[in-house]
This record gives structure tokens, sequence and C-alpha cells, in this order.
């Protein structure tokens, strides 16, 4: 590594991790991330002992079989807690005689005869292609819409860790709903509107009668007034 660092790079180094999460790095026959985060440290740390300002670039994939939407998110996550913005993303494409072409025109995956997710709509390709250049501000609209698609709307708004703003469109159709109506919510569980801390039903009111020209709410007849 030492003299790779030192008498090897010009300024960048093209590595290719192509992906992040384990389950497609295995469909792609490529070892974890966890020995691609190791390689990285130790670049680093080699390139900071000798003085120099050098880069990695990696070179990734999106589509391969294996990879769903929300797996492409996680690869956009990776991106964005290392710090790596991709200026090129390699969309998977048959190529023959490998076993992930095999994969992708059989839906199998030829090592364990296992049926393997294959992403083949434009949509959805589009989508995954577009999550792994989550920074570009062209591509904001698009990145918001496979959020809501890959059910991570907690990855939209201004917040660390989040990978796209909202825009216009969003803010507008996620509007906050108004405060609830306790009045009305109280009918509709069935609960009387009117009852006040004694349970008492202040609500209904009491019928005013004429007694001799005089209005009262007194319904008790004459005689049981009369012997009281």
């Amino acid at each position: 590594m030492q003299e790779l660092v030192k008498y090897h790079i010009s300024g960048q180094l093209k590595v290719a991790p192509e992906h992040c999460v384990n389950h497609v790095l295995d469909k792609m026959g490529k070892p974890h991330v966890q020995d691609f985060d190791r390689f990285c440290k130790r670049f680093y740390e080699e390139t900071k002992k000798i003085g120099k300002e050098q880069y990695l670039v990696p070179y990734l994939m999106s589509s391969h079989p294996g990879c769903t939407i929300a797996d492409a998110v996680e690869l956009a996550v990776y991106l964005k807690k290392h710090h790596m913005r991709p200026e090129q993303v390699q969309d998977f494409y048959p190529t023959p005689g490998t076993n992930s072409t095999c994969m992708f025109y059989t839906g199998l995956d030829p090592q364990t005869m296992e049926p393997v997710y294959v992403p083949k709509t434009a949509e959805e390709k589009f989508y995954q292609r577009t999550l792994l250049q989550y920074y570009k501000p062209e591509n904001r609209r698009s990145v918001i819409e496979a959020l809501i698609r890959a059910h991570r709307e907690d990855l939209i708004g201004n917040g660390p860790n989040c990978l796209v703003t909202p825009d216009i469109e969003y803010i507008r159709t996620h509007k906050q709903q108004p405060a609830p109506n306790k009045k009305q919510d109280s009918r509709r569980a069935g609960k009387p509107a009117g009852k006040n801390t004694r349970g008492r039903n202040t609500s209904r009111k009491t019928p005013v009668v004429d007694r001799g020209g005089v209005l009262t709410n007194d319904t008790r007849s004459s005689r049981s007034r009369k012997y009281r």
C-alpha cells in the first residue's frame, strides 16, 4: 500500500466497490463492503503520512440482479455518510457468459437455483441510477419520487441525514392536517357532547311551563307543591 500510494497514484485512484449491500455484492461475486471500508481507511492513512492530497474515485453499479429500490437507497445513504459523490454511475447491462446475465434473463441464481429479484422496468432502473447521484440539483424531484416509492420519506427534509430537501410539489402534497376538532371527535367516538365533569348532561333543556301567568321551569304539578 505504501508503494502504491507514494509512487503510482497521480491524485486519484479508481476503485470498484460497485455496491455496499452485501447480498447484492454476493450476486456480483464481489467481496463485502467491510473489505472496501478497510481499504479506504488504510489508503487515507498512508496518504496522510506522505503528505499528499489524494482521493479514491468509486465505480458503482445500479440495477444489478438482486438489487431492489430499497438497496439503492441504502447505497445512496452510504455514499452520503462517506462523502462520496460519483460523477458516473453504470447501469447494469447484460453481457454474454456471466452469472449476472444468467440471473437477468432467468430470474434464478445459477449457483443456488434460488429466485433473484431483477429490476427490468425503465422506471425502476432510472430511479436506482438517479439515487446514486442524489446530490445533483436536477435530480431532486426524481430522488424524492424514488424515496416515496421506497417508503423512505424520512430521508426527505433538511436534517443532516436526509438525502434531499423537499421541493414545492412535495410540500404542497404533504401539508400537515389541521388539528382535530375535539367536539367532533367525541361525537364520532359515541360520547355525548354536553357532559360536565360530574357526568351530568347539561345540554338537555328543561321545558318551561306557564303557572298562572308566571313562566317557570318547575314541572311538578300544583298538587305535589301544595303538600310538600
